[in-house]
C-alpha cells in the first residue's frame, strides 16, 4: 500500500496547479479541463476498443429507416397491423433482439413487457404498453445491473393524433437504434455484470414504459447501479445549420429525485449538491468515453433534462436509480413534434430520416458502449462508504465495505477542490476497508473506488459522515 500523502505535500501540489505527485508515489493528479482528461480517466482495453470497431453506421441507419417505415408509431395508434402502427414496430423489435439473443450461447434473452395503462392525461383509454426488452446475463455478478434505453412510440404537433404520419426518426428512432446496436454487438460477448437493453413505449404520452420498467426492476430489488437513456440522438445540426458532430450532451441531475427530508439534511450539511450517484456515474462516462476511441467529446449538463422536456431516466431516478439522458448538441425542434409538410417558404418540417447524421449516432453508440462495457467489467460502485466525524481533526478517516467480485484487487480514494467538477487527486489505498488521509474533510470532497485485477475502476461512491 502507498504511504498517504502528508497535508504539506497536497496543499503544494493543490497551489502548483495540481501537478502529479508521481515522484514520492504517493499520490496522482492532474488538473481536469475540457482539453486534458481528468485525473480517474481510463484508457480504453483492447476488448472495448475491438467492440467500438464493430458498431456500424449502415445499421444503425438501417434500423432508424425500418421503424420510420411504420408510418406513426404512436402509443395510441393500431397494435393489430402487421404493417403500420406501434404494433407492428413492436414485432419487428423483438424479432430483431430474438436473433441478437440467438447469437448469445443462451447468454441473451428477449421478450415483451406488457401492461394496461388506465386513462391518464394523454391516455384517454385503458390501453396496452408494451416495452421490448433484452437481458444479457453477466456471467461474474449477474445480480448487478445496468440498462440502456430509447423510446419507439414517437408524436407529430398535436400529442394526441394517433393516426397521422409520425416517422419519429430522431426523435426517437435514433435512441432504439443505438439500444439494437449496442445489443447486436454485445450479445457475442460475456459481460461480468447484466446489460438491459430496452425499447420502451409510452415516452411522448408520459414516460408510461420506462415507469413500468422501472418499477418492475424495484419490485424485484433489482440492484441497478447505472441507467441511460438516448433520446433525441440522431443529428449534430442545430436549427441554425451549425454542426458540432463530435460533442453529446449528457444530461445528470445533483439534487436526487427520490431524496428523503433526512438525506436532503444530510446533503445540505455536507454541501453535496453536486455528489449524487448520477453525477459521479456522470464523471465516469467522461473517465471512460470522452477520449480518441470514441471520437466523443461528452458535455455533462449540471440538469435533470432540457426545459419544459423530460426523459425515460425520470423514472429511473425517481425510485432511486442513477440515471441521465445522453442528447444531441443542438437540437432543431422543426425535426421534432412536428406533422410532416412544408411551409410558404419552402421549409420541410417533419421529423424525417433525412435530416438525421448516421456516423454522429454511430459515435454516440459507442459512448454508450464505452460506458457500458466498462461497468459491467469492472467492479461495482463502492457500498457504504463514510467519513468519520466522531472527533474534531484535520485529518480525514474513511471507510467503506469490501465488495464481492472475485477479481477485486482494492480501492482508491479520490478527492477535489471543493470548487472542482472533476476528481483531481487519485490515491490507491490496496486492498483495504479503510484508510486516513493526512488532509482536512473540511477543505475538500472525498471519495472512493473500486480497482480489479485487469486495471478497471468502478464510479466514485461519495461517503457520508457517520459520527
Amino acid at each position: 500500500m502507498r504511504p498517504s500523502p502528508t497535508r504539506r505535500t497536497v496543499l503544494t501540489a493543490t497551489a502548483a496547479g495540481a501537478a502529479a505527485l508521481t515522484a514520492t508515489g504517493t499520490a496522482e493528479a492532474a488538473p481536469a479541463s475540457a482539453d486534458r482528461p481528468p485525473a480517474t480517466a481510463q484508457r480504453p482495453t483492447r476488448e472495448l476498443r475491438a467492440i467500438l470497431r464493430e458498431i456500424d453506421a449502415a445499421r444503425i441507419e438501417a434500423t432508424v429507416r425500418r421503424l420510420v417505415s411504420f408510418g406513426t408509431r404512436h402509443t395510441l395508434s393500431v397494435q393489430d397491423d402487421p404493417d403500420r402502427g406501434i404494433g407492428a414496430a413492436r414485432d419487428w423489435l423483438l424479432a430483431e433482439l430474438t436473433s441478437c439473443a440467438a447469437a448469445s450461447g443462451g447468454r441473451m434473452t428477449a421478450q415483451l413487457q406488457s401492461y394496461v395503462q388506465e386513462p391518464a392525461p394523454r391516455i384517454p383509454t385503458p390501453t396496452k404498453i408494451t416495452n421490448v426488452v433484452a437481458t444479457l446475463r453477466g456471467s461474474v455478478t449477474p445480480e448487478r445491473v445496468y440498462v440502456v434505453s430509447g423510446h419507439y412510440d414517437s408524436r407529430v404537433t398535436d400529442v394526441m393524433d394517433a393516426t397521422s404520419d409520425a416517422p419519429g426518426a430522431d426523435d426517437d428512432a435514433s435512441g432504439v437504434a443505438v439500444v439494437l446496436e449496442l445489443a447486436r454487438v454485445m450479445a457475442k460477448r460475456r459481460p461480468a455484470s447484466t446489460i438491459v437493453f430496452a425499447a420502451v413505449a409510452g415516452e411522448e404520452q408520459g414516460l408510461f414504459g420506462s415507469a413500468y420498467l422501472a418499477q418492475q426492476l424495484k419490485a424485484a430489488g433489482t440492484d441497478v447501479q447505472g441507467m441511460f437513456t438516448n433520446d433525441i440522438v440522431g443529428s449534430a445540426t442545430a436549427d441554425d445549420g451549425t454542426r458540432d458532430p463530435y460533442t453529446i450532451r449528457l444530461f445528470t441531475e445533483g439534487v436526487p429525485s427520490s431524496e428523503t427530508p433526512e438525506q436532503a439534511a444530510l446533503r445540505r450539511s455536507v454541501g453535496g449538491e453536486n455528489d449524487s450517484a448520477t453525477r459521479q456515474l456522470a464523471r465516469f462516462v467522461r473517465d471512460v468515453a470522452d477520449n480518441d476511441a470514441t471520437g466523443m467529446r461528452v458535455r455533462v449538463i449540471y440538469r435533470r433534462d432540457r426545459y419544459l422536456r423530460g426523459g425515460d431516466h425520470i423514472p429511473f431516478l425517481e425510485r432511486g436509480y442513477p440515471a441521465a439522458r445522453f442528447t444531441e448538441p443542438a437540437e432543431d425542434f422543426a425535426h421534432q413534434h412536428q406533422n410532416v409538410r412544408v411551409d410558404d417558404t419552402g421549409k420541410q418540417y417533419g421529423d424525417l430520416p433525412e435530416f438525421c447524421d448516421f456516423p454522429f449516432t454511430a459515435r454516440v453508440a459507442k459512448v454508450n458502449a464505452a460506458a457500458l462495457w466498462t461497468l459491467a467489467q469492472a467492479p461495482g460502485t463502492p457500498r457504504n462508504p463514510r467519513i468519520i466525524t466522531s472527533n474534531l481533526t484535520n485529518s480525514t478517516s474513511l471507510t467503506w465495505a469490501r465488495g464481492p467480485e472475485p477479481d477485486l484487487a482494492g480501492y482508491e480514494v479520490v478527492w477535489r477542490e471543493t470548487t472542482s467538477p472533476e476528481w483531481t487527486h487519485v490515491l490507491p489505498v490496496g486492498d483495504a476497508t479503510t484508510h486516513e488521509v493526512d488532509l482536512s474533510k473540511d477543505n475538500v470532497f472525498f471519495g472512493v473506488r473500486a480497482v480489479n485485477r485487469s486495471g478497471l475502476r468502478s464510479p466514485v461512491a461519495f461517503p457520508s459522515p457517520q459520527s
